[in-house]
């Protein structure tokens, strides 16, 4: 049962994901429509500005996803005994902590693919806005999230490491089976926050011409010379969709903390 039950839950995130977006175009249509747009130019503005929305939140999911599992190595290389491993850790979590995030985002579109060419000639034309503000935000935030999972592993008491020991497990095979699957229930709190402040992060990815939310947004009060109404609209969309993820998140909380008893 357990595959079905997979199943069927992927099968209503999936529903969910298209009926949200379809929701969220037929809901800007009538605002901009309530607001004094003409029907052509309502209809423009909330397709664009949903497909912004939907850029917005698959760049959110998938930079989140890469970034938890940079931070999960990076906090473990942080503790590391090993200078060569630990060294290279702590340098990049300072870097990447000391320095802006659109410092980065720009350093991943302009510079990156100049570094790269050399080793990779197809970089420039790989390295399009939205992959180059895919790897600045996942490193952004992976950074972020290697203090936590560091900070989560050492609010593991001592006992449990000796314990895992005593039974003869590896130091490897202790953090792996004993002490990171309950620093991560420990973590997983500041992990949603990090996750919501990188949805709005994703903003920055504007100045890279990625036709975000917020370009998104630009341009339509470009063409139609309506800020204050549009900038309403992407600010409620930037608030839905933190809703949807601090709800999802919150439910994954909760059922760690039962499957943690």
């Amino acid at each position: 049962m357990r595959p079905l039950r997979w199943l069927l839950f992927l099968g209503f995130l999936v529903l969910g994901y298209l009926g949200l977006f379809a929701l969220l175009g037929f809901l800007l249509e009538r605002y901009f429509l309530l607001t004094g747009f003409g029907p052509e130019r309502a209809a423009s503005a909330a397709g664009a500005m949903a497909l912004g929305a939907e850029i917005t939140l698959k760049l959110t999911l998938i930079s989140g996803l890469a970034g938890l599992i940079i931070g999960v190595f990076a906090g473990m290389f942080r503790l590391s005994s090993r200078p060569w491993v630990r060294l290279p850790a702590t340098f990049y979590i300072w870097v990447t902590r000391g320095t802006p995030l659109l410092v980065q985002i720009l350093f991943a579109y302009n510079a990156l693919p100049l570094l790269l060419r050399p080793l990779w000639p197809e970089a420039q034309a790989v390295l399009t806005p939205y992959w180059a503000a895919f790897i600045a935000l996942s490193f952004n935030v992976g950074a972020y999230n290697a203090e936590v999972v560091r900070a989560g592993i050492q609010a593991i008491p001592r006992g449990q490491w000796e314990a895992a020991w005593s039974l003869g497990l590896s130091p490897v095979d202790t953090l792996r089976f004993v002490i990171l699957p309950q620093a991560l229930r420990i973590v997983v709190p500041p992990l949603v926050n990090n996750v919501v402040a990188l949805l709005k992060d994703s903003s920055l990815a504007s100045v890279i011409t990625l036709a975000e939310l917020s370009l998104s947004g630009q341009r339509v009060i470009s063409a139609t010379f309506r800020p204050v109404e549009v900038y309403l609209a992407v600010a409620a969309i930037y608030l839905l969709l933190t809703t949807v993820l601090t709800f999802f998140t919150n439910a994954l909380e909760r059922r760690l903390k039962v499957a943690g008893r």
